[in-house]
């Protein structure tokens, strides 16, 4: 086998000893140009150029020695130029550099010659180019060929018959200019394509690296025609796009194809892509399957995009056009030729669609419902998406939400929560955040029960166990926040009619109640403390002499949909969290003058105490909780009090340490003598426990 390291260090030695021979000839050759010796200038310049009929050497490699060659052409140029003014005529240049004795040195001096004689106007430029293209034909080595056309058209830029241009003439028009570049254009693709066919097929990886680093010779050409000044919209669509496109098809190499779709997207103006929509369309289903059609296809709708964004008064042209029927019509086309195109690439197509959509049709949500729709007829069936392609589908959810900034506008389409269906549960959960966070930033509310089902649907992968693996193995800070985040989002539903927003808290109960041990304490407290608040609101109503009070959103009602929601989370069991809201509820039903409500939550949160709460120090933070709330109570009649107040003293006795009980009991006998309520002044209770201590 041959070491890489030494054929590295081989084509050093063969590069350097050519850099050499080019520098020996052209010392010779600036002698003979001192000295007006046009026949020795001619045989050094030649045997300088026969340097590049090497093949031992990379691409790159070459690349250093041409460029070595071209350098040392320029300065021949300049004599040239001078000799034409002088003994020499210009057309006898040309016919003299002919006579060189090797093809690729002479072809290398005819196009040199070449540049000087359409400078010098004595022929029409259209004759002089067409000469020149077709007799570079001579070259078919296809590394060879490349370079010495691209000095073709690096020599000829400037010199071609364009509007405005001085070489442009009866003689000499735009379309000479075109049909020069695209003759070049189609020979240099040619060449370039058979490079992959040279050498062994164990090699192959290397020569598509190697063809990769040559693209650029081959894309200069577009960028020549992209800044011919002639070429308007109508030769561009009726000459250049066709001839171009069939060029890239015809090639069937997905190396050229890619590199080219890719350069007629980035170096035409943006209004013609617009307005040949159909005709650049049509060719990525012809291109091969092996082509990353995706990022191309997704490069144009990007361009027209920002194009769409720049000016309003361009708008008009795109529904003029139809460019979201093409651009869907082609995607479709697309995937279907390529049956084998991986979820990722089909997801990225959308999304880019969707983006472009956005930009130009904001209005449309049926355009941007029918992207979803037929994002999941492509993904349907393949499962649980993951990788690449769940980042694309993050993506494409996330556009109509920063669009709008409104999940109003999101709940309107049908096929939004089918996408999601198909996320990972640990995805899922991230685009259930973008969600919330969007919400928050825009500080929307949620105003129907309807619109609350859609949302908490959307957003089931933080509400429910999805997979009780992943909510294990998760951070518990980022689970902590992540339910933060669904809290402070009930926090934010609210409707102005009672009856209504008790749909909303039903609604959500519904909900969260599916939710694990875990979940449950971080969203019923929310859910009770905005029930609470809607029961203020009705009593509120009610105190002002309101009868818009219905049967169902009764403070009574509401009261019985707390108790069964907090008796869920006393089974969790976190008996602190759901003894205070026992409480809160009471001290509400007091505000309310439910006497046997109030009695009612106060009970549960005695039972609470007696079964669950087991800990000394729990123990009495809960009393003190008890007897704050208690002595706070003004609808209980003298009979329930004294029960409730009996249970407080009864309980503080009988903790575990007598610090503790002695600073309960005391607690507790304030409970026997309240100044501002009339019926509460046990006075021999009161002097009992206060002798007591």
């Amino acid at each position: 086998m041959i070491n890489n390291d030494g054929i590295v260090e081989d084509e050093e030695k063969w590069l350097t000893a050519a850099i050499a021979g080019i520098q020996q000839n052209a010392f010779y050759m600036h002698r003979a140009l001192d000295s007006n010796n046009i026949k020795d200038a001619l045989k050094y310049s030649a045997q300088m150029l026969s340097e590049l009929r090497t093949s031992r050497l990379s691409p790159h490699k070459y690349y250093e020695l041409y460029m070595r060659a071209s350098d040392e052409l320029r300065k021949l140029e300049i004599f040239f130029k001078e000799e034409s003014r002088r003994s020499c005529s210009i057309i006898e240049l040309y016919e003299l550099v002919q006579h060189a004795g090797n093809i690729l040195p002479r072809l290398y001096l005819l196009c040199t010659v070449g540049s000087v004689y359409i400078k010098s106007k004595e022929a029409p430029a259209k004759d002089i180019l067409k000469d020149l293209v077709e007799m570079c034909r001579g070259i078919q080595h296809p590394l060879r060929g490349l370079f010495l056309r691209s000095y073709l058209s690096q020599v000829s830029k400037d010199k071609l018959p364009d509007i405005g241009s001085e070489y442009e003439g009866d003689e000499n028009t735009v379309m000479d200019a075109v049909e020069f570049v695209l003759q070049n254009f189609t020979e240099m693709n040619k060449l370039w394509v058979r490079m992959q066919h040279q050498g062994s097929a164990r090699e192959k990886e290397k020569r598509e690296k190697e063809r990769n680093e040559l693209r650029d010779l081959v894309g200069k050409n577009l960028h020549v025609l992209s800044q011919i000044e002639g070429i308007d919209l109508e030769l561009y669509k009726d000459t250049v796009l066709p001839r171009v496109l069939e060029q890239i098809v015809n090639c069937k190499d997905d190396l050229a194809q890619y590199y080219l779709m890719d350069c007629i997207i980035q170096v035409f103006p943006d209004e013609y892509h617009l307005q040949t929509l159909e005709t650049l369309l049509g060719a990525f289903p012809q291109l091969q399957p092996s082509v990353d059609i995706k990022t191309v296809l997704s490069g144009l709708m990007e361009r027209l995009s920002s194009y769409a964004a720049s000016s309003i008064e361009v708008l008009p042209e795109f529904i003029q056009v139809e460019a979201f029927a093409k651009l869907n019509n082609a995607i479709g086309q697309v995937i279907e030729a390529q049956p084998d195109m991986p979820v990722f690439g089909a997801v990225t197509l959308y999304s880019a669609l969707l983006t472009f959509t956005l930009h130009v049709h904001p209005d449309r949500l049926d355009y941007v419902d029918q992207i979803l729709g037929a994002c999941v007829s492509k993904i349907a069936g393949k499962g649980k998406l993951e990788g690449k392609a769940t980042k694309q589908i993050v993506a494409l959810l996330s556009a109509p939400l920063e669009k709008y900034n409104d999940i109003d506008t999101a709940l309107k389409l049908s096929n939004y929560p089918q996408v999601m269906e198909y996320l990972d549960d640990s995805t899922n959960k991230v685009m259930s955040n973008v969600i919330i966070q969007s919400i928050m930033k825009n500080k929307t509310h949620i105003s129907t029960a309807e619109k609350v089902g859609a949302l908490f649907e959307l957003i089931k992968g933080l509400i429910k166990d999805l997979d009780a693996d992943s909510d294990d193995e998760m951070d518990e800070d980022d689970f902590t926040d992540e339910q933060n985040s669904v809290a402070r989002l009930i926090q934010m539903l609210y409707n102005d009619d009672p009856e209504e927003m008790l749909k909303i808290i039903c609604t959500v109960k519904k909900h969260i109640l599916t939710g694990g041990p875990k979940r449950l304490p971080f969203t019923i407290p929310p859910l009770i403390y905005n029930a609470l608040k809607l029961i203020r609101r009705i009593q509120s109503q009610d105190d002002n002499g309101s009868e818009e009070e219905t049967a169902s959103a009764t403070p009574k009602k509401i009261f019985q949909i707390l108790n069964q929601t907090i008796e869920v989370l006393s089974t969790v069991p976190v008996p602190d969290l759901a003894l205070r809201l026992y409480l809160e509820c009471a001290e509400a039903a007091n505000d309310c003058d439910l006497e046997p409500v109030a009695y009612e939550f106060f009970t549960q949160a005695y039972i609470l105490y007696e079964e669950e709460i087991s800990d000394s120090k729990a123990q009495v933070t809960a009393l003190y909780l008890i007897i704050g709330t208690l002595q706070r109570m003004h609808i209980f009649g003298v009979e329930n009090r004294d029960t409730l107040t009996h249970k407080a003293t009864g309980y503080s006795a009988k903790l575990l340490k007598k610090p503790d009980q002695c600073r309960a009991v005391y607690a507790c006998s304030h409970l026997f003598w309240v100044d501002d309520q009339d019926g509460i002044k046990d006075g021999e209770r009161y002097k009992i426990i206060i002798t007591f201590f």
